[in-house]
């Protein structure tokens, strides 16, 4: 295995294990504390229990975290040195400001954890919004820069020089807002439905079911809103990335020939090869309109493009396809959660809490498939239409090693987590409500 390859085999593996990491610790937050103001507002005990455990969650899955993301941010200069030489000064603000927001993440999270009975129960509480806040910060600013290599902008590139650097214009890049946007309420559907999942099966299997009731009733209330709200956001990242790259777009629906009124396809397997899309649905003219909100708009195919500037169409695709078709998924079950708050008769049913159990990972598959459209798409360039991604890779020798520490310590941490959460819900169903 080559440099590059080792390298990207690297960066993919890390982000695909950090990006849960980071998206728990950003949502559970907010779940602890509408327990917690629940708590205040009823001073039912039941509430109480529920907030010190995920609070404890949420300590959980801010050092993992932590320690993820730290091991990520060393990756950038590890494996990429080119890139950082002239991204560095560029789009080094988001950065620095993310490291600030974790800061007062970090701060507010040790007022909410050893704060109880010693500081005023409205402040105590206030650290809790505070940490759920720097959190979604965080997410917004990293995800800023990423938007900057889909999106530069704030320099002007000149013989191969970065020059007349601007980094408010680079942060408020033309992708940062969609991106941003998508990518929480990304990360509000798969948590929210993730741990109403992980709720949803304790009540199925009859264990502590009021104060899991309660639970699953917060949780799924932000990952079924955010899911409702996601097609929203997705159709504005469909018509920016229409836009600004046409080859990507071409490469999600495995459009190969230049079209007007192009249909949206369902599904489909593709052929590389002859360069076709078979066993799949088409929709007359739907991805003209969902493109460029006109039935007649010409949509560029993937033949029009040089081979060299073309992702892995398959991969992408397929991705696309998984994270539609599960976000739609989601976005249905979430409107089911809204009429079963009417028809409290389903509340009563098995087949109404173990359909929530099976759907708890669905929300962070999307959340993966949905990474995959961005970075494999925008290959193979790093920063899009400036640099490639092989002329940013570091020269030395051995990258693959440097793969196989990242495995281990990724798996050491993910065994860590499955089992300090397991131990956490034993604990959550074993205790007495006091």
């Amino acid at each position: 295995m080559d440099n590059l390859d080792a390298a990207r085999l690297q960066m993919a593996f890390t982000l695909i294990f950090h990006i849960v990491f980071a998206c728990i610790g950003m949502v559970m937050p907010f779940f602890m504390i509408i327990a917690h103001k629940k708590w205040l507002n009823t001073r039912n005990p039941i509430y109480l229990k529920l907030t010190k455990s995920w609070q404890k969650g949420v300590a959980i899955f801010f050092v993992t975290g932590a320690v993820s993301g730290t091991a990520l941010s060393f990756e950038l200069g590890l494996l990429w040195p080119e890139f950082m030489k002239y991204a560095g000064p560029i789009i080094g603000m988001p950065f620095s400001l993310e490291g600030a927001a974790f800061f007062v993440e970090a701060i507010a999270l040790g007022f909410y954890l050893y704060g109880w009975d010693k500081i005023p129960e409205k402040f105590h509480w206030f650290t809790g919004v505070i940490v759920g806040l720097s959190g979604v910060a965080s997410g917004i600013l990293v995800v800023s820069a990423n938007g900057w290599m889909n999106a530069p902008s704030g320099f002007d590139y000149i013989n191969g020089q970065f020059l007349n650097i601007d980094p408010v214009k680079a942060f408020f890049n033309p992708a940062w807002f969609t991106q941003a946007l998508h990518m929480t309420l990304a990360a509000f559907t798969a948590t929210g439905f993730a741990v109403a999942g992980i709720h949803a099966y304790q009540i199925y299997k009859e264990r502590q079911v009021e104060l899991h009731k309660k639970a699953f009733k917060i949780a799924i209330t932000f990952g079924a809103i955010a899911a409702i709200l996601q097609p929203i956001s997705g159709d504005l990242s469909a018509k920016d990335i229409a836009k600004r790259q046409p080859v990507k777009l071409a490469a999600m629906e495995a459009h190969y020939e230049t079209q007007k009124g192009a249909p949206l396809y369902i599904g489909g397997i593709v052929d590389t090869e002859n360069k076709t899309v078979s066993h799949k649905i088409e929709i007359p003219k739907a991805l003209s309109f969902l493109a460029f909100g006109d039935f007649d708009a010409e949509v560029k195919g993937l033949n029009d493009f040089p081979d060299d500037v073309k992702p892995n169409v398959p991969m992408v695709h397929y991705a696309f396809q998984i994270m539609v078709g599960i976000g739609t998924l989601l976005m249905v079950v979430g409107g089911l959660f809204f009429i079963s708050l009417k028809r409290k008769s389903w509340w009563q049913k098995n087949w109404y809490w173990l359909l929530f159990a099976i759907l708890a990972p669905f929300g962070f598959i999307a959340l993966e498939a949905g990474w995959i459209v961005t970075e494999v798409g925008r290959q193979p360039w790093i920063i899009h239409n400036v640099m490639r991604t092989k002329d940013a890779v570091t020269p030395m020798p051995g990258m693959i090693y440097s793969f196989y520490f990242y495995l281990c310590l990724y798996g050491i941490l993910t065994v860590a987590v499955t089992w300090l959460m397991t131990r956490q819900i034993k604990s959550l169903n074993n205790s007495k409500t006091v």
